[in-house]
């Protein structure tokens, strides 16, 4: 728990959505059956690794845009949003229960950076989690931060999590890592000013980064960023899917 365990993303034009992350990730898809909701599950092989779902005139109406959300696993989400609010935090979503799945709260941290409380019902998968840079599951979170010091004192107040190595960025600032349960999961910093607000940004694995970024490009996308190589070997860009949710890619060679 107090970790990452689930991501989608909401777009528009859901077809189309299916259409380009097929391409791209070679994601299987299938319809989650929950009576009610409109929500498309994907999955690297056998292992689920998240959701898509349709960005509804409503929603769009209050400002939010086509985006990937990251879910963190809580033991109690009434008991976390708690904690959450009276450190600053805020509700965007009231609490709310998904028959069959599990309970959530939509929320943003002080600095307004948005993720889901969730605790899922039932017990976890059998069997070992995939290798953390298996391909076509998500390798890597970042915070884009209004103040990357202050940002990890809430969230390491909210879920225990700790600091791993600190990357001096030269001007950019410094890129801190954080650790879940030892484990090195992402990474947080000051958002730079091109970054128009405090974000969560989550990277899916891929085998090689120039052969992704021309799936993204042939597929309608749009490359924002990169490819670039960063400390430890890895190359990673950002891109915009054609419906505009940002998402990023990592992988171990160009």
């Amino acid at each position: 728990m107090n970790d990452f365990i689930w991501y989608d993303v909401m777009v528009p034009d859901t077809e189309a959505g299916r259409a380009f992350y097929r391409a791209v990730f070679g994601w299987d898809m299938t319809d989650s059956g929950v009576p009610g909701h409109d929500y498309t599950i994907l999955a690297a092989g056998e292992t689920m690794v998240g959701g898509l779902m349709p960005l509804t005139p409503e929603t769009a109406a209050m400002g939010v845009p086509p985006c990937w959300t990251g879910y963190i696993g809580v033991a109690d989400v009434d008991a976390s949003l708690a904690r959450l609010l009276a450190a600053g935090g805020a509700l965007r979503r009231p609490v709310e229960d998904i028959p069959g799945v599990g309970r959530f709260a939509v929320v943003a941290d002080p600095q307004g950076a948005v993720f889901i409380l969730f605790k899922p019902n039932g017990e976890a998968p059998p069997g070992p989690p995939p290798p953390a840079d298996a391909p076509g599951h998500f390798g890597w979170r970042e915070l884009m931060a209004g103040d990357g010091d202050t940002a990890f004192d809430f969230y390491a107040a909210l879920f225990g999590w700790t600091k791993a190595e600190a990357i001096d960025m030269g001007p950019m600032g410094v890129y801190q890592l954080f650790a879940i349960d030892g484990t090195t999961r992402g990474g947080m910093m000051t958002k730079p000013p091109q970054c128009p607000s405090p974000c969560w940004q989550f990277y899916v694995n891929v085998p090689a980064i120039d052969a992704a970024v021309e799936r993204v490009t042939k597929n309608g996308g749009k490359l924002a960023n990169g490819p670039m190589q960063v400390p430890g070997g890895q190359w990673v860009a950002q891109c915009f899917d054609p419906q505009g949710a940002f998402f990023g890619m990592v992988a171990p060679v160009r």
